[in-house]
């Protein structure tokens, strides 16, 4: 009645497959880290992944020029470094190839296209029911829908899943130009010589400004409201870092103000240059509503010699130009959104007690990554790869309790195996 179910076995005639451990859902850092604190605890477990390859986002929907906004040491996933030649901020290359060494090292193999539909708790038997619809990896064409039961449910998608794209007046019916968001750009090689308008002014829009200027386009970049820019250093130390060690021993609102008179004396007064800082300090406001400042790599340099041009908010798009909300009209070739991403946890996961409806958990850090049910989440802190690393270690380890508590399971160095975790029936 049950069988087991090889790595590489056609998933096209099943319809329903049980787990016996906890099912992962996301393939990208998140889901890997919760993966490999399984293994260290000896529990088995399915990852799905919608994707044809591990860390889609970074492999897939990165810009050519990324590297890793922090020191590498905040970056590492749980129990495993970087590699020490690796320099302080590795590039996307370098990160995506520690990722797919971080999966080999826990043999962690997630199954592949397969984009989950639904997925809700069954009270009746007391298990998730996650229905997904599969497409063959060989290029047949054919799909099949298959529903894993399961005792506990990781939802490792991330905060970053969807791109975002703003309505505005004309945009997508009157503009005849290149329109592209943030995700499906790779480098400003491809608009050399052209008039880009940049729709953002986070770390990506700053990022990709700069790097439009290097290829000698001429980037115009919209900021709508306040934002706080620091510099990715301050006296050779990270400034990320330097806010972790004031905070040891400060108040937030004291870290605040020195992290905001050290970005003073490195940049001087921004608000001539059309970028106003919020009222409440960069720290404050990344703990009350998420917003990350941007850490400067160049592009404040470039704004200050007229490279870059600040614009304030898009009143609407006409065929080749955009009107601003001052009433300046200016001549474009192209709009790149660098406008963010969402959560995609809403669109199919049937369950609100846990889960807010912008797809990030009620909770706040460090208490958001245990819902009720069995179910759980990692990468949704607005921390970073660092929270991600938190998540992953709290979540095995309360599952791999109950497991062992359950199985009267010893803890051995022995890698639990994947295989033994899925049958058909």
């Amino acid at each position: 009645m049950f069988r087991v179910v090889s790595d590489h076995e056609d998933f096209s005639s099943k319809r329903c497959v049980w787990v016996n451990g906890p099912v992962i859902v996301g393939a990208g850092p998140s889901g890997l880290a919760v993966g490999a604190c399984l293994k260290e605890q000896g529990v088995p477990f399915v990852v799905l992944e919608r994707a044809d390859c591990i860390a889609s986002l970074w492999q897939k929907r990165t810009y050519d020029r990324l590297k890793l906004h922090l020191p590498k040491k905040f970056c590492q996933l749980p129990n495993l470094a970087f590699p020490e030649d690796y320099p302080e901020y590795p590039s996307k290359k370098q990160f995506i190839s520690y990722l797919e060494n971080y999966a080999k090292k826990f043999d962690i193999t997630p199954q592949f296209n397969e984009s989950v539909q639904s997925a809700k708790y069954d009270e009746t038997c007391g298990l998730w029911r996650v229905k997904t619809v599969s497409t063959d990896p060989f290029g047949t064409g054919n799909r099949a829908e298959v529903e894993y039961i399961c005792r506990w449910l990781v939802v490792a998608t991330g905060e970053n899943a969807e791109n975002v794209v703003p309505e505005i007046e004309g945009l997508s019916h009157e503009f005849a130009g290149e329109i592209v968001h943030a995700c499906d750009y790779k480098s400003g090689e491809d608009y050399r010589g052209k008039r880009v308008l940049v729709v953002g002014c986070g770390n990506s829009g700053m990022e990709l400004s700069l790097d439009l200027c290097n290829h000698n386009a001429f980037p115009s970049m919209v900021v709508r409201s306040s934002v706080h820019i620091l510099p990715r250093e301050i006296l050779g130390i990270s400034t990320y870092e330097l806010a972790g060690m004031l905070m040891a021993w400060l108040p937030l609102w004291v870290v605040d103000i020195l992290i905001l008179i050290m970005a003073w004396l490195k940049f001087g007064s921004m608000e001539k240059y059309g970028l106003k800082r919020p009222a409440m300090g960069p720290l404050t406001l990344k703990g009350a509503i998420g917003k990350t400042p941007v850490l400067d790599i160049g592009a404040l340099e470039r704004i200050k010699s007229g490279d870059i041009e600040v614009v304030p908010a898009i009143h609407k798009f006409s065929k080749s130009s955009v009107q601003l909300v001052n009433g300046e009209i200016l001549d474009i070739d192209a709009v790149i959104l660098a406008t963010g991403y969402r959560s995609n946890v809403p669109s199919w996961l049937q369950e609100s007690e846990f889960f807010s409806k912008n797809g990030f958990p009620k909770p706040s850090f460090p208490n958001a990554w245990k819902g009720q049910s069995g179910l759980y989440a990692v990468g949704f802190t607005r921390r970073g790869l660092s929270g991600a690393s938190f998540d992953a270690t709290k979540i095995a380890q309360d599952i791999g309790q109950v497991w062992k508590e359950e199985t009267k399971q010893k803890k051995t160095t022995k890698a639990a195996c994947h295989r033994r975790c899925i049958s058909q029936f």
